[in-house]
């Protein structure tokens, strides 16, 4: 199975991107693509849009475009599932000890990684960022 996770601004900006990746990797998963972006506001609101018209959308659009990003697909049985417990709740304050979000993660909103929720939403996010020729 696979998932889309991305290490965000704030992640990259921090220096926590090697961190990240290494517990990704010691948690079983295996990196089948990976590059590093930087989202303009189009390609953002596009990502993100099923959550246009939330009260954060705007904030989540300015962070995201706020410097470069490394979206990445994983592989893993349950690959969703386990990397969502392995990177905690969106809150780092409401994240177990030992999860990504809690170790890294400074507020709601720059919360290090982002993960993909569904198996339908999965596809649709790794087909955002890359292409069948990137998919290792």
């Amino acid at each position: 199975m696979l998932t889309l996770a991305i290490l965000k601004p704030d992640c990259v900006k921090n220096g926590h991107t090697g961190k990240v990746i290494d517990r990704i990797l010691q948690a079983g998963f295996k990196i089948r693509a990976m590059k590093l972006v930087h989202l303009n506001k189009e390609q953002a609101e596009q990502f993100y849009q099923v959550h246009k018209g939330k009260p954060f959308f705007e904030g989540l659009i300015e962070f995201m475009t706020s410097g470069p990003c490394i979206p990445m697909v994983l592989e893993k049985d349950n690959a969703i599932e386990d990397y969502r417990k392995l990177i905690g709740a969106t809150d780092p304050l409401k994240a177990d000890d030992g999860t990504i979000r809690k170790d890294f993660a400074k507020d709601n909103k720059e919360n290090c990684v982002h993960g993909s929720d569904s198996e339908e939403n999965a596809k649709i996010e790794i087909s955002f960022f890359f292409n069948s020729l990137e998919l290792f």
